[in-house]
């Protein structure tokens, strides 16, 4: 069930930095090297330099990426660039995008969320490699920076309703447009009968983690770590809790795009034997474009149908029989678990034709991922990667229907558009020890 605990958030003081849009970030897994180079240059004060800071010659002898974020963030805390609100607040979040040729808002409510993992349904499996080191960070710095994609379900939208009311006809206390053109605002709420019936609406609710996942678990290892050394809380704002933006799924405006696979790495990969293994399993339809391929998989999507591009062109692959999936997954698993795309691809096309097994995931040997699949098709063309297996998008009923079960989906499952930006808002703990 989600406790929801109104918190002091640290923000930019525009006075200090201009441009809030200047400042923030997208989440540190989207910022590669061009996107932080790019944060780097568009301010002093960007917050990348703590989400991700640049490595530098003679790291790890005292200094390193993780020991400058604490700096920073001690400094701009010190000198007035990031001020503490005066009283407890929740944070109205709201999204303006387009997806798929429509104009949307997603509104959610950034608070801290009580970390109990029993209670929270988890959907995706994690990456040691993230975890580690976002838990550094955590150590070093104390605080949290980027945010928790929680989702909720609500039909009667009472939470919603209180807060709707709350800014109705109020300026945003920050707003910001991303590299997509996105538009994000910010509201901070601090009036004490809103946060009332904000929290009395979601506490019967399961919470269900969107996007964060590696995100959620550093915090609540860091938690335990924290435990074992007979620390305690020291306020609302310490490391039982974490920061989170809640989002309604009975409210419109939610999207999630396809994160597709790029292959490589595999010893004596021939894509027309390929193609020959998979036709035993699969309908494989061979197609001019990259765009026909795209057609017929979205065509094809509730017949498990993958596009799939090698340096022989394009096809599309449509499963022949779920009696394969029920052969290869273990019986212990869901029928909602087995009818997964992501499910299907990974047991059936990664592990089954391919070989690549869940230890080769989990060491990030042979797939990387993409949501741009122009660009994933081009990285095939030019021979830096084998192949590429094009997805169609994961419902957030099925993320829900299959986190109900206590089953994790494949990593990179989901890709919920558009992401939360990084920097809006950020809570620092207070431990007593």
């Amino acid at each position: 069930m989600a406790k929801i605990i109104p918190f002091r958030g640290y923000r930019y003081d525009p006075a200090q930095v201009g441009d809030p849009s200047d400042v923030v970030s997208p989440p540190y897994d989207r910022v590669d090297p061009k996107v932080q180079r790019a944060c780097y240059d568009r301010s002093p004060f960007n917050i990348v330099r703590i989400i991700k800071g640049v490595e530098r010659p003679g790291d790890g002898d005292g200094e390193d990426v993780y020991s400058r974020a604490a700096t920073y963030l001690k400094t701009w805390i010190d000198d007035g660039i990031l001020v503490r609100d005066a009283d407890p607040t929740l944070y109205a979040y709201h999204q303006t995008y387009t997806f798929a040729g429509e104009r949307l808002t997603r509104k959610g409510v950034v608070a801290l969320g009580k970390l109990e993992p029993e209670k929270v349904h988890a959907h995706e499996q994690t990456l040691r490699g993230p975890r580690e080191d976002r838990l550094r960070l955590m150590r070093a710095t104390e605080a949290n920076f980027g945010q928790i994609f929680m989702l909720y379900a609500d039909p009667a939208r009472a939470a919603d309703a209180a807060i709707d009311n709350a800014i109705e006809g109020v300026a945003p206390s920050t707003e910001v447009r991303d590299a997509d053109g996105n538009v994000h605002r910010l509201w901070a709420i601090s009036e004490a009968n809103v946060i009332r019936a904000v929290q009395a609406a979601l506490a019967d609710r399961d919470l269900y983690i969107a996007d964060g996942h590696h995100r959620y678990e550093t915090a609540v290892n860091y938690m335990r770590e924290c435990e074992e050394k007979g620390w305690r809380p020291a306020a609302a704002e310490s490391f039982d809790v974490r920061m989170m933006t809640l989002f309604n799924v009975d409210e419109p405006g939610m999207s999630i795009r396809p994160i597709h696979r790029l292959i490589h790495g595999i010893d004596g990969f021939d894509p027309v034997r390929f193609l020959e293994r998979a036709s035993e399993d699969f309908v494989v339809d061979r197609h001019e474009t990259f765009e026909g391929m795209v057609e017929a998989t979205e065509r094809g999507r509730e017949g498990h149908t993958f596009g799939c591009v090698t340096d022989d062109g394009f096809a599309s692959l449509q499963l022949k029989d779920r009696s394969i999936v029920d052969r290869l997954v273990p019986g212990e698993r869901s029928v909602d678990y087995r009818g997964l795309d992501v499910t299907i691809l990974h047991v059936v096309l990664l592990d089954h034709i391919l070989g690549i097994d869940v230890k080769a995931l989990e060491e990030q040997r042979n797939v990387t991922y993409t949501v741009d699949a122009r660009s994933g098709a081009a990285a095939v063309e030019a021979g830096e990667e084998q192949l590429l297996f094009f997805l169609n998008a994961t419902s957030p009923e099925e993320v829900i229907r299959v986190a109900d079960h206590g089953e994790k989906m494949p990593q990179k499952s989901t890709d919920f558009y558009p992401k939360l930006l990084t920097g809006l808002v950020l809570s620092k703990m207070e431990i007593d020890r």
